[in-house]
This record gives structure tokens, C-alpha cells and sequence, in this order.
């Protein structure tokens, strides 16, 4: 049984945007803190952005003024508004919790960006 489904990703240029979603089984939203995160390759996983039940956000660096998190807690699903996209953001997209667990680690989204 998959308990976290991202989708969204594709191939964009630079500057373009993308919207990622990510449908939760209800166990995991509850009253979770949400998160994106991406793995480049050969590089470690690292959090991009994070988002509480009641909607606080945190963002990377890397990523703030450009990136949106944001979540639906009727409907279990949490988003990624990506705009301005650089070739570094390339990268497989997931999403988990907050801190993350290992066990609820889904397949992923590839995000790649060409310049």
C-alpha cells in the first residue's frame, strides 16, 4: 500500500514553472508537519520546504521567493508551487513528513530543468 504519491515533475526550461502534488493516506497528514524534498544526483536528499497543519511555512535558501508550500488538509494532499526554475533544481522530488520517516518514502517526482 502507497502512502505518500508525488506527481507533477517533468522536463521544463529555465524560468518556467511546475506545480508537484502529493496525495497522503489519511494515518500520515493528520496533524503532521509536511515536507518537500529533493535528491540531486549523487547528492543527499535535503528538505526544500515545509509546511505545519495550520499552515506555517519554511523554506530553504535555496529555494525562498521562488518555491510555494501549501496543503489541503480536506483532501490529504500537499503541493509545490515551483516558479523561476534553475537547472539546479533538478532533481527527484519527494514528500514525507517532518522529520521524515523511512518507511514512507514514495517513489518520487523527477524534476528536471534545462537551461
Amino acid at each position: 500500500q502507497e502512502l505518500l504519491v508525488e506527481s507533477g515533475g517533468g522536463l521544463v526550461q529555465a524560468g518556467r514553472s511546475l506545480k508537484l502534488s502529493c496525495a497522503a493516506s489519511g494515518s500520515i497528514f493528520g496533524v503532521r508537519i509536511m515536507g518537500w524534498y529533493r535528491q540531486a544526483p549523487g547528492q543527499q536528499r535535503i528538505l526544500v520546504a515545509s509546511i505545519s497543519p495550520g499552515g506555517s511555512t519554511d523554506y530553504a535558501d535555496s529555494v525562498k521567493g521562488r518555491f510555494t508550500i501549501s496543503r489541503d488538509n480536506g483532501e490529504n494532499t500537499v503541493f509545490l508551487q515551483m516558479n523561476s526554475l534553475k537547472p539546479e533544481d533538478t532533481a527527484v522530488y519527494y514528500c514525507n513528513t517532518v522529520p521524515s520517516m523511512g518507511g514512507y518514502w514514495g517513489q518520487g517526482t523527477q524534476v528536471t530543468v534545462s537551461s
